[in-house]
């Protein structure tokens, strides 16, 4: 299995609303867990319909994200038309760290400028490291995570102002 499958299929399971799916096939075996909570004879019936009969669930949220402010779901950043921000967003299920590594200077701070392509953070999922790049241009306003928390797929990480 691809990098990019795996991804694809953690991001499926966050939408699906599963608490773990196990997938085994001949050459690999794959544990994924989320914080979602649901009835446990679904759970024992998702690994065995993936991906074909999942329908997606609402997407759990973590307290302290901007979870009260309606969100569109998708990949890409969502820009608030009030004050022309752009909200950041997780692609996927994992651990949110500033930095490359302990010892190294963080991506980003409140207040700096960025432009396409610049790494913002790092999303750590099934022991991959996972650099988030801005799809956009602007000026960090708020870092909405600390520092080695979990996120989920699709929460608010960072607010940048269009520049």
């Amino acid at each position: 299995m691809k990098i990019k499958e795996i991804q694809n299929l953690i991001k499926f399971v966050a939408k699906s609303g599963a608490h773990e799916v196990k997938l085994e096939t001949d050459n690999f075996k794959i544990t994924i867990k989320t914080n979602a909570e649901i009835p446990s004879a679904e759970t024992q019936t998702i690994a065995q319909t993936l991906p074909s009969m999942v329908a997606p669930a609402p997407q759990p949220t973590l307290a302290g994200t901007l979870a009260e402010n309606p969100i569109e779901t998708e990949e890409h950043p969502v820009q608030d038309e009030a004050d022309n921000l752009i909200i950041i967003k997780s692609p996927m299920i994992g651990t949110f760290y500033r930095k490359s590594s302990p010892d190294k200077d963080v991506f980003v701070e409140v207040g700096d400028i960025i432009k396409e392509g610049d790494v913002l953070c790092v999303v750590e999922a099934m022991k991959l490291f996972n650099e988030i790049e801005s799809e956009v241009s602007g000026k960090i306003i708020k870092i909405l995570v600390d520092d080695s928390s979990p996120v989920e797929f699709d929460q608010p990480l960072l607010l940048v102002e269009q520049v």
